[in-house]
């Protein structure tokens, strides 16, 4: 009862956002209930019968973070999430004040809840973990971290904070690092063999740590074959394959993620052909190699974050494509990292724009990629693009970063970040 006064002012500001800006409204009313009653976020979290199991690293969070809930549901279990991909604290609170009731109940017996790197430590400090997921630490905003080992420090801390199973990456000497200071009964890993990371399009290029390399552990997952989008995975000892909903070994380190994350959750319930079936038929999440129709044909849109996310993306593009919309936005405040990727596998780019367009078009200029318009201004790039004719080769591709992301979505009305199909 005594959050009801805020949580009626946080609904109030969202109906007001979202009346002003069609599909917003995921940030400002979560900064303002923060304000209001900044404890009830944490009594949330700590409320869930069956605890809370966070998500981070640098890379894969949310399509981890999609996978794993959908499994858990499959099974029966009723789940508290972030679906739009809010994983910061003014996030988790615009999610309860969307989903919950006006006394600040929300729905589920378990909470999965993707969190940023830099915020989920000081989360944990306040709601203890049952189960921790640790992706990864790649090289990344460099700006607000310094150095990548400021962010294995604050992931070693959510692993800490764990009471339950830490789940780490086998693959990445950060993750391993994490390991070797917790209770060894603790952890349980998960990763790629060697033959089908060498024989992958891109390599997930770790942060390194400038350290001796600790021995590979045993992993309770596994990758052990990629072709196209068909996954083999080994389980627990136990052989499965499924159909990704977007291309690329990241994915499906992803897919290996979630599995041994909800082998942990669900334990002796855990069904591994129902899981696989549900990896088989979800969708991607939005701008994750999303496929969805706009104008009668097919757009492709992928988002790219960081240096490995936009070489591992550019490395699985469809080839030989005719049209390729490529959106720099605000929020890369340090353009240069785009110099570190190497390109070759973008022919051809139809339309640069975003805030950093000038930036882009040099870069593009500098690699000799055929350019055939540089558009300063956003909307008028985005409404001429979806004009063009349809490609003779591949379909219409969407590159862009998270800000130009942001507002092309708004742009195109796509508000619902649950309206995603699979194709």
């Amino acid at each position: 009862m005594r959050y009801l006064p805020a949580l009626l002012i946080g609904r109030l500001v969202r109906l007001a956002v979202r009346l002003v800006r069609p599909g917003g409204g995921s940030a400002l009313p979560g900064l303002v209930l923060s304000k209001l009653a900044p404890k009830l976020v944490y009594r949330t979290l700590g409320s869930f019968e069956q605890g809370l199991v966070v998500v981070t690293g640098t890379a894969g969070k949310s399509t981890t973070t999609k996978m794993l809930v959908a499994i858990v549901r499959a099974h029966g279990l009723e789940v508290f999430t972030n679906p739009s991909t809010a994983n910061i604290e003014q996030g988790f609170f615009s999610t309860i004040i969307k989903q919950g009731s006006l006394f600040g109940k929300v729905p589920g017996s378990i909470a999965i809840i993707e969190m940023d790197e830099g915020h989920a430590a000081q989360v944990v400090e306040k709601v203890q973990p049952k189960v921790s997921v640790i992706l990864n630490v790649f090289e990344d905003q460099l700006d607000r971290f310094i150095d990548p080992a400021l962010v294995r420090e604050k992931l070693l801390a959510v692993a800490k904070a764990t009471s339950g199973t830490v789940l780490l990456n086998a693959d990445d000497q950060n993750c391993l690092l994490i390991g070797s200071e917790l209770n060894q009964a603790q952890t349980k890993f998960f990763g790629i063999t060697n033959k089908v990371s060498k024989a992958a399009k891109s390599k997930l290029n770790y942060a390194p740590t400038y350290l001796l390399e600790l021995p590979a552990p045993a992993v309770s997952a596994e990758v052990v074959g990629l072709q196209e989008r068909n996954v083999t995975a080994l389980v627990a000892g136990k052989s499965v394959s499924f159909d990704l909903p977007s291309r690329g070994l990241h994915f499906a380190l992803d897919a290996v993620a979630a599995l041994a994350s909800a082998q942990s959750i669900l334990g002796e319930a855990f069904h591994l052909v129902k899981a696989s079936k549900v990896l088989n038929e979800l969708p991607p999440v939005f701008s994750r190699g999303e496929i969805r129709e706009v104008n009668g044909e097919q757009v492709e849109f992928i988002l790219v974050q960081n240096p490995p996310s936009m070489q591992l993306n550019l490395d699985n593009l469809a080839p030989k494509l005719d049209q390729v919309f490529f959106a720099i936005g605000r929020d890369v405040h340090d353009p240069s990292w785009m110099w570190t990727v190497d390109l070759a596998n973008l022919k051809h780019v139809s339309v640069i724009t975003g805030f950093n367009y000038a930036d882009a078009a040099l870069l593009l200029s500098y690699n000799e990629i055929p350019v055939d318009s540089v558009e300063a201004d956003y909307f008028k790039a985005i409404d001429e693009f979806f004009k063009l004719p349809k490609p003779k080769n591949g379909i219409k591709t969407v590159i862009y970063s998270a800000d130009s992301m942001r507002r092309l979505r708004r742009h195109m009305g796509f508000t619902d970040p649950e309206d995603v199909q699979r194709v």
